[in-house]
């Protein structure tokens, strides 16, 4: 089940309203994914920022009033980007962050829509596999990579969020927090599936069994953060490190991460075989030609996304 986002706040030792903006916005503007409930907190106003620059695309959730507890909204608007990601050649890179002093503080279940009838059994599974379970397979199956620039607290379906993404770049003074278990609940969002993939099925239930908080520099220490760095450096690193990613090989990225993601899954002759499929599909792309005319002719390739 979902976390509210004030429980995960709160158990985060940090206040909502006393939220300053402290995150990192990169080249984000306004979009218009605001909450189409006239009856939610949000109604009205924007709370998911966007903006496509240099070839990245920024997705920023925008409530840092509520440590960026994700809304029904703000998760569909967030599926729709990385889906438009995907479909457009434009975008050859993504970065997913947040304002305020939270990433993301759990899953906030006031925006949603209201229940049309009484619960009965299957809600509950099929509303895990439409919401959470939707969401954290955008991430992973976006065909662009997506770097997390985690500005502080990710709790919850927050920290399945950072997880999921290629990369994870947090502010030193983020904390990642497992809160289901402080709630009775069973992780939700892909967490049991991420989690030993990244460090282990031992730390994976240690994290989930207890539900601690956990450093960005820990969490860097043992795998879960690619970088953790003081918060005034987080947004020149999110640029520098999309900026790299959106100069390179499209294609070939998305094929990679393909294979990354399926390697756990997979057994030698399985991996074996979607190795040498990528490798045929990729060798009919432009930019795989241009990488070994530039080897040949000892010059820096010119990588065009296709």
């Amino acid at each position: 089940m979902p976390v509210s986002g004030k429980a995960a706040a709160g158990d985060a030792g940090a206040s909502s309203t006393a939220a300053r903006d402290t995150g990192v916005r990169g080249p984000a503007a306004r979009d218009t994914g605001g909450s189409s409930d006239p009856a939610a907190p949000d109604a009205g106003r924007t709370t998911v920022l966007h903006r496509l620059d240099g070839g990245v695309s920024w997705i920023t959730l925008d409530r840092p009033e509520a440590m960026n507890a994700l809304t029904w909204d703000q998760r569909e608007r967030v599926i729709a980007l990385l889906a438009e990601a995907s479909a457009d050649p434009a975008v050859r890179a993504v970065v997913l962050t947040a304002t305020g002093r939270g990433f993301c503080a759990g899953a906030d279940l006031r925006g949603a829509p209201a229940p049309a009838r009484e619960r009965v059994a299957g809600d509950v599974a099929r509303t895990i596999r439409l919401g959470a379970q939707r969401l954290i397979a955008a991430v992973l199956d976006c065909e662009k990579p997506v770097i997390a620039a985690v500005n502080g607290t990710a709790a919850g379906i927050g920290a399945h969020l950072a997880f999921a993404c290629d990369l994870v770049l947090a502010a030193d003074t983020a904390v990642f927090i497992e809160v289901f278990v402080r709630r009775g609940l069973v992780p939700d969002g892909g967490g049991a599936y991420l989690l030993p993939r990244l460090v282990g099925p031992h730390r994976a239930k240690e994290l989930m069994f207890f539900g601690d908080a956990l450093p960005a520099a820990e969490a860097e220490r043992i795998g879960l953060v690619n970088r953790a760095v003081p918060p005034e450096e987080l947004p020149a690193l999110a640029a520098e490190w999309a900026g790299r990613l959106a100069a390179g090989p499209t294609r070939a990225l998305a094929l990679t991460k393909q294979l990354v993601n399926a390697s756990a899954d997979s057994d030698r002759s399985t991996a074996f075989a979607a190795e040498a499929a990528a490798q045929e599909t990729n060798m009919t792309t432009r930019d795989a030609n241009e990488g070994v005319a530039s080897f040949v002719e000892r010059r820096a390739p010119r990588y065009r996304g296709c």
